[in-house]
């Protein structure tokens, strides 16, 4: 399995909290919902809608999770809900149990043993194992180098701080773009792979 990675991030690199004002308070954040005035069902839906085709499965960090599983559920009868509700899932957590679980076909990876777990779906045939939001997640990942394409939903907006999911471990990580894609709001969608290093 691939391990695919699909982030909304604001010019400066942040991915917290872009679709609604509570989603991620974390260190006083006030910019929650930044990227609906950006959202282009064509070219932003059309990105998700793809990745969401190639994917066997969905992998989620807990906050990510928790938010999407308030979400969906409740949206039944939409296109995207149902795809969503229907797809396998998995969601790395300590602080959430099994019976804790409530939208459907979620497995919980415990937090000590997710790196070693996901390397191991990676290994195993498949589609892609879709990843998005769960900035704290795709960092462990991109530091164990598993991850296998990066598409960044790239909008028009500077936030001035907020998470991020890039490593600050100091190692120089070279990618190689391998699609780019325009919205009439100025919106890029930019697909990257890990580069080959020489």
């Amino acid at each position: 399995m691939r391990i695919v990675v699909s982030e909304f991030m604001s010019l400066d690199g942040v991915v917290q909290a872009p679709g609604h004002p509570q989603e991620d308070t974390d260190g006083g954040f006030a910019h929650g919902g930044w990227s609906q005035p950006f959202f282009d069902p064509e070219v932003v839906g059309g990105a998700f809608a793809e990745t969401m085709a190639k994917a066997d499965a969905l992998l989620f960090g807990r906050r990510t999770w928790q938010a999407m599983a308030a979400a969906w559920p409740a949206q039944a009868g939409n296109p995207m809900a149902d795809q969503l509700n229907a797809a396998r899932k998995y969601v790395v957590t300590d602080t959430l149990g099994d019976a804790d679980l409530t939208w459907e076909n979620t497995t919980r990876i415990p937090g000590g043993e997710a790196v070693a777990t996901i390397r191991k779906m990676r290994e195993a045939d498949g589609r892609d194992l879709a990843i998005t939001g769960s900035a704290m997640l795709v960092r462990t990942l991109l530091e164990e180098d598993l991850i296998d394409e990066l598409r960044f939903i790239v909008m028009p907006v500077i936030l001035g701080g907020g998470k991020t999911v890039f490593p600050t471990d100091g190692v120089l990580r070279s990618l190689k773009l391998t699609s780019t894609v325009v919205s009439d709001g100025g919106v890029h969608v930019c697909t990257y792979q890990p580069a080959a290093q020489g």
